[in-house]
C-alpha cells in the first residue's frame, strides 16, 4: 500500500479561494474521480477534478443564507450520473438540488423551518442514494 497520502482538494490553509477549503464536512467521489466537498465554513460545495489544483463552485458560494443561490452549513452531498448535485443543508433544514451548471438550486425536501412535521426536517446531515 501507499505510505503517504495525496492531496486531492485544498491543502493551502483555511480560506475561501478556489485552492482552499474551510471546514470541509462531507466528500463524494464520482465515476471520473472528481471530488465534491461540502464546506461548512464557506457555505458552498466545490468540485475538484482529478489532477486540478483549484476547485469550482457547483452549489452555493453566495454567502450564508436561505436564498436559492445560497447554502447554510451544507453537510451531506451526493452527485447523480447527470452531474446534478444534492445537498443536505443543516442550517436551512432542507435538501437542495443543483442541476449541472446551474447558478441556483431548488428545494426538494423541507425548507419549512426546523421541526417534526411531514414538510420539515431537523438539521439534516447525511445524504445517500
Amino acid at each position: 500500500g501507499e505510505s503517504q497520502g495525496t492531496v486531492v482538494a485544498g491543502g493551502n490553509g483555511r480560506g475561501d479561494r478556489f485552492d482552499q477549503l474551510s471546514i470541509p464536512t462531507y466528500v463524494f467521489v464520482d465515476r471520473d474521480h472528481s471530488v465534491y466537498v461540502s464546506e461548512w465554513g464557506n457555505h458552498r460545495v466545490m468540485k475538484w477534478m482529478k489532477g486540478k489544483k483549484e476547485g469550482i463552485i457547483v452549489a452555493g458560494g453566495q454567502g450564508q443564507g436561505n436564498g436559492l443561490t445560497q447554502l447554510s452549513s451544507p453537510q451531506g452531498v451526493v452527485v447523480d450520473q447527470l452531474g446534478t448535485v444534492y445537498v443536505a443543508e443543516y442550517g436551512n433544514d432542507r435538501i437542495m438540488r443543483w442541476p449541472k451548471g446551474a447558478t441556483q438550486g431548488s428545494v426538494i425536501v423541507g425548507g419549512n423551518g426546523r421541526g417534526g412535521q411531514s414538510n420539515q426536517l431537523n438539521g439534516p446531515e447525511g445524504l445517500s442514494f
